[in-house]
């Protein structure tokens, strides 16, 4: 197996894993008295103290440096409460209230805020391809909000509220750790986050009562802490290593592929042509996003010259 390819199935095998644990917490949020709260807390602790535990042992420099040193802990408790623990709340809170396919579709509007974030500090108008990926997010999600019809939204005002705070959550996610991760291994800075987190939640997870889960609950639990957590994000960022940021952003598609797939085939999830167009618009913008327009042009070029 070549490295292309070895990263290629790194990239998908990670974002289908993230896919597959929102629709485990929609199943688990539709048959369960499970609470959002306590599920993120569990999911953060576990997931924080396994990562952490690795990084100590890889790069147990870097675990001192980033606890002991006052303006690295600063960055870090930063990211943890508004990008950590505050991205993962939200978008567990969108699948509650909408569906997994919708909640994580309107996670991918983050590229969109942090265009216009950028834009409004740096004090420039965005690139043209930024502005034509505005656009096209705007279009898919007016459709995946109102169906295409000005007079009804598909989905609950609560949903879409916490689906926008996901996007919004999403993008500080993004940007928060730029610091940390320039000089860091990025599995110290999210295992630290995601512990970190987990204790700030911790007086919620021993307050409430221990829901009623069968086995196979519990199984589902396992692996959104795993599966869900653990392995899709260190697969992902392994993948890095042979393949281009661009070509793992677009593979980032699966995510949501595999989250709408598990969603309407094993758990009845229904989405209607207009969620369906809104959805692959706003995927469209990760596409653009991750292509540099000169490659976009040449594309178009060469299909003109075919025509």
């Amino acid at each position: 197996m070549n490295k292309q390819t070895k990263g290629i199935l790194l990239a998908a095998g990670g974002a289908s894993l993230w896919g597959g644990s929102g629709a485990a917490a929609q199943y688990l949020f539709s048959t369960t008295n499970i609470s959002t709260t306590w599920l993120v807390a569990v999911r953060l602790i576990a997931a924080g103290i396994l990562l952490t535990l690795i990084s100590a042992i890889k790069v147990p420099h870097q675990v001192r440096a980033l606890t002991h040193q006052r303006r690295n802990l600063a960055y870090l408790l930063a990211f943890a409460l508004f990008g950590m623990m505050n991205s993962q709340l939200t978008y567990f809170l969108a699948v509650k209230y909408s569906n997994a396919p919708t909640a994580t579709v309107i996670q991918y509007l983050q590229p969109v805020l942090i265009i216009l974030w950028l834009s409004i500090s740096q004090r420039q108008w965005p690139r043209r391809i930024d502005c034509i990926s505005i656009v096209i997010a705007l279009i898919g999600t007016f459709y995946l909000v109102t169906g295409g019809h000005l007079n009804t939204l598909t989905l609950t005002p609560i949903a879409l509220f916490w689906g926008l705070w996901c996007a919004g959550a999403a993008a500080l996610y993004t940007l928060l750790p730029r610091p940390l991760l320039q000089r860091y291994d990025a599995l110290a800075v999210c295992g630290l986050a995601m512990l970190i987190s987990g204790i700030v939640l911790l007086p919620w997870l021993v307050t409430m009562p221990l829901p009623h889960l069968t086995a196979g609950d519990w199984w589902l639990v396992a692996y959104i802490i795993v599966g869900g957590t653990m392995f899709s994000y260190t697969m992902f960022l392994q993948s890095i290593r042979y393949i281009s940021p661009s070509v793992t952003g677009i593979l980032s598609a699966f995510e949501p592929l595999i989250a709408t797939l598990l969603a309407v085939t094993l758990l009845g999830t229904r989405l209607t042509l207009a969620a369906v167009v809104g959805s692959l618009l706003i995927l469209f913008t990760t596409f653009l996003q991750a292509i540099p327009m000169q490659k976009l042009l040449g594309l178009f070029h060469r299909s003109s010259s075919h025509g």
